[in-house]
C-alpha cells in the first residue's frame, strides 16, 4: 500500500492517507506504510498503517553524510527511484543484523515537525557495518506521480532524513535535516524551424513549446512566460550559440523569426527554474541554398 503524508488539521499532526496502487504493490502492508506510520505517531500524529505506532521509544541510532542527488526530476507517470547514502551510528545494544531492524532515508517538504509531503522507500535501506557501531547504508527514495503522491505545490526544495525501527521492541529513532534536493516538475521543450531548405537571406520561422509536468492532472503543460534562448549550430560544428532570448506565451508556445544565412541546426533552450529542471530541444536542421 502506497503512502502520502500531508498536514491534517486535526490536532495539527501529519495524517496518512493510503492510495490506490497497482494490484501487485498492495498485498499487505510494507516498510514504506510502516516507516510512515511511526513518523506519524512519533511526531504527534494519528497513523492508520501496518506498523502499530504505539509506544515509541528512542533508539541509541544517529544519522550523518547524508548524500542525495540535486535533483529530483517526476514526470506524469513513470516511477522515479533516487538512491540515497548514508552513515549509521548506533549503540551497542543495536544489532543492525536483526531480522526486526529496518533503517531508509526519506525526504520532507517543509517543516520537519509537521512536514507538508513526504516520500519514502519502498524497502528499507541494505546497510555494510564498518565498525561494531557504525554502517554504511544505501536505499532508494521511490516516487509514484500516477498516484497522487505530489502536489505541484510541492515541487521545489525539499530535505533529507533517515529513520530507523525494530519491529519486535518498536523502538524508534528519526533524524532530519540532513540533506537538500529538489523535486521538479518534469520538462519537455520542441522546435520546428521552417521553411526547409529556404534561400540565403530568406526569413525563418522558429516555433515550439515549453511545457512541464502537473502532478495534479499527470499531463504536460505549457510553462508560461518563460525565458528561452534560440540557438544555432553551423553545419560541420560541434556549438550552439545563443541567436536571441525570447518568452513563452500563455500557453508555453515559442515562436520567432531569424535570417537564413548557412545551414545548419536551430534548437531552443531553457535554463530551469528551482521547480523545474533545464532542458534542450533536439536541433532541427535547415538547408540554406
Amino acid at each position: 500500500m502506497r503512502i502520502r503524508a500531508t498536514v491534517a488539521a486535526v490536532t495539527g499532526a501529519v495524517a496518512l492517507s493510503a492510495l490506490a496502487v497497482p494490484a501487485a504493490q498492495a498485498d499487505g502492508p510494507s516498510y514504506r506504510e510502516d516507516a510512515a506510520a511511526a513518523f506519524a505517531d512519533a511526531h504527534g500524529g494519528s497513523a492508520k498503517a501496518a506498523f502499530s505506532a504505539a509506544a515509541v521509544d528512542d533508539m541509541n541510532v544517529s544519522f550523518s553524510n547524508f548524500k542525495i542527488t540535486s535533483a529530483i526530476k517526476v514526470g506524469t507517470t513513470n516511477h522515479v527511484a533516487t538512491t540515497v547514502t548514508y552513515k549509521l551510528t548506533h549503540g551497542a545494544d543495536v544489532d543492525i543484523d536483526d531480522v526486526d531492524f529496518a533503517t531508509g532515508p526519506y525526504i520532507y517538504k517543509g517543516d520537519f515537525d509537521l512536514p507538508d509531503n513526504m516520500l519514502f522507500g519502498d524497502e528499507p535501506a541494505t546497510c555494510t557495518a564498518t565498525s561494531a557501531t557504525t554502517a554504511t547504508c544505501k536505499g532508494d527514495i521511490d516516487v509514484y506521480p500516477a498516484y497522487g503522491e505530489l502536489f505541484n505545490s510541492d515541487a521545489g526544495t525539499w530535505k533529507g532524513g533517515a529513520l530507523a525501527l525494530d519491529y519486535r521492541t518498536e523502538a524508534y529513532a528519526d533524524q532530519g535535516d540532513l540533506g537538500t534536493t529538489k523535486v521538479q516538475r518534469y520538462s519537455k521543450l520542441t522546435v520546428n524551424a521552417s521553411p526547409e531548405p529556404v534561400k540565403k537571406g530568406k526569413t525563418i520561422t522558429v516555433t515550439g513549446k515549453l511545457s512541464r509536468a502537473n502532478w495534479e492532472d499527470n499531463k504536460y503543460h505549457g510553462y508560461t512566460n518563460q525565458s528561452v534562448k534560440l540557438q544555432f549550430r553551423k553545419k560541420g560544428s560541434s556549438t550552439y550559440t545563443t541567436i536571441k532570448t525570447i518568452k513563452s506565451n500563455s500557453t508555453g508556445e515559442l515562436r520567432t523569426t531569424v535570417t537564413a544565412s548557412a545551414d545548419g541546426y536551430y534548437r531552443f533552450s531553457f535554463a530551469g527554474t528551482t521547480t523545474t529542471p533545464a532542458v534542450n530541444a533536439a536541433g532541427d536542421y535547415v538547408d540554406v541554398q
